[in-house]
């Protein structure tokens, strides 16, 4: 530990010292807040920062820990929140420059979990504008510019969450929350280095969360570890009044790494990936897979079910619902605001999806979900490469890349499965991998424990870039 800077220590680590009265949340919360606004900004990471709410929330913490009242394992720790999530009396714009100047009058249920946790809020993180509800091709395509890799910053953080894994990456905060419709945890997780988790459809309340599709979006935590994400789950997860769709039960992280036993193994089913153009990705997967099978994972071959549009009927559901949730801006002058063309477009082509088009998108997402639970009978977990690719440049159109990106978005959250992507080493120009490990609904416990077994066996996420 003493090697590694503090601003780069996990969460966990963080908020063990804070107990400890090795370190004060003051003390770190200025640390936090001097670098988010001398690096963070410099990344285009920083929507807005928070200084007089996290100093006060700072002394609380060490306060209420002076006498002995201890919150749990996030207390007194700063984070950052994706500029999505409702902040009351704080800007939260959406990363969009047509509301530029929104404001609410309420915390989203999520900020109001972790601050009853004890964490500190030192900033709202940058993000594509809208989340990229209408499709978009730049990374310049949010109202803070292109937020820029820590790694490289040449190259892009990754989106919608770009901000969250930007900071996270660069020791800007403890961790943050990211929010997911199609890969926007895992992506910038994979392209900056970091934990992401994905969390079941349904498991963490999204009332104060600005709505792109109402049947995919996900909150979800993006941290330096695996065991990270499972306590900030533990603290965002469970019932709420506000939101109509969340699960009726929390969650209770155990933090233990999962163990394969001769008489029982536990069975991994290997996604297909075409590795053949980026041999440096097939090279560290199979590294990982060593890990695994070292320790009497069972290995082999999975595949989706045939014949199944997946991403067809994902991307249709996401345009109409997106659309509609947006349709107001879109009817508006204000729409001509956004910074990029291709998103404007995708909003505007979305209003013109039919009725029937959505239904039958919604019946084929019906039968995807029968047959991709169906899965779960011959596997426990599911693992794959994240990506296939590195972080983009900054200053290309993403579809200017010649590698294929890959990914396992599409499916996964048309099913509503959780996801983490964890570090799985460097590709090219010593730019960080993802390896995504993906389970059944509600399996949040055994992906988290899966992530620390591998994390246990391997330094990938301890790495850091040199900010």
């Amino acid at each position: 530990m003493s090697e590694i800077p503090l601003h780069y220590l996990s969460a966990v680590e963080l908020g063990r010292l804070i107990r400890e009265k090795r370190l004060s949340s003051v003390e770190l919360t200025r640390l936090y807040l001097e670098r988010l606004e001398k690096i963070g900004r410099s990344l285009n990471a920083v929507a807005e920062l928070t200084p007089e709410l996290a100093l006060a929330q700072a002394r609380q913490a060490d306060e209420e820990l002076a006498k002995g009242y201890s919150r749990g394992p996030l207390h007194g720790v700063p984070y950052g929140a994706k500029d999505l999530l409702a902040t009351k009396n704080i800007p939260t714009r959406w990363g969009s420059p047509a509301h530029k100047d929104q404001i609410f009058n309420y915390d989203a249920t999520v900020i109001r979990k972790l601050r009853e946790a004890g964490a500190v809020l030192v900033a709202k993180l940058s993000m594509i504008e809208l989340a990229g509800g209408g499709g978009y091709d730049s990374p310049a395509a949010s109202l803070e510019g292109p937020c820029r890799c820590p790694w490289n910053p040449s190259r892009w953080a990754g989106g919608s969450s770009s901000g969250s894994g930007a900071a996270v990456s660069a020791g800007l905060v403890g961790f943050a929350l990211g929010t997911e419709t199609w890969g926007s945890i895992t992506v910038p997780a994979a392209f900056c280095g970091i934990s992401g988790l994905r969390p079941t459809y349904g498991r963490v309340s999204r009332h104060g969360a600005m709505t792109l599709c109402w049947t995919l979006d996900k909150i979800g935590p993006m941290a330096r570890s695996a065991e990270d994400c499972g306590f900030i789950l533990q603290a965002i997860a469970g019932p709420d009044p506000l939101d109509a769709t969340c699960a009726p039960i929390g969650f209770r992280f155990r933090a233990q790494p999962l163990v394969s036993r001769r008489r029982r193994p536990i069975r991994l089913g290997v996604l297909p990936h075409d590795t053949s153009k980026v041999p440096e990705v097939q090279k560290a997967f199979e590294e990982a897979l060593a890990v695994f099978r070292e320790r009497n994972f069972h290995i082999e071959e999975a595949s989706y079910p045939p014949d199944i549009p997946y991403n067809e009927a994902a991307s249709l559901i996401v345009m109409a619902e997106g659309s509609a949730a947006f349709e107001g801006l879109i009817r508006s002058e204000r729409l001509q605001l956004l910074a990029d063309p291709q998103q404007q477009a995708g909003l505007i082509a979305g209003l013109s999806i039919s009725s029937a088009d959505y239904l039958r998108a919604q019946r084929i997402r019906k039968i995807a979900i029968q047959a991709l639970n169906a899965l779960w009978a011959r596997f426990d977990l599911l693992i794959a490469p994240t990506l296939l690719t590195v972080a983009p440049e900054v200053s290309k159109p993403l579809s200017a890349g010649t590698e294929p990106w890959g990914g396992n978005g599409g499916p996964g959250n048309l099913a509503g499965w959780p996801s983490l992507s964890i570090p799985m080493g460097f590709g090219k120009e010593n730019l960080p991998l993802g390896l995504e490990i993906i389970g059944p609904p509600g399996g949040e416990e055994a992906i988290l424990a899966l992530g620390m077994t591998y994390q246990r066996e391997t330094d990938w996420h301890r790495k850091h870039p040199s900010l």
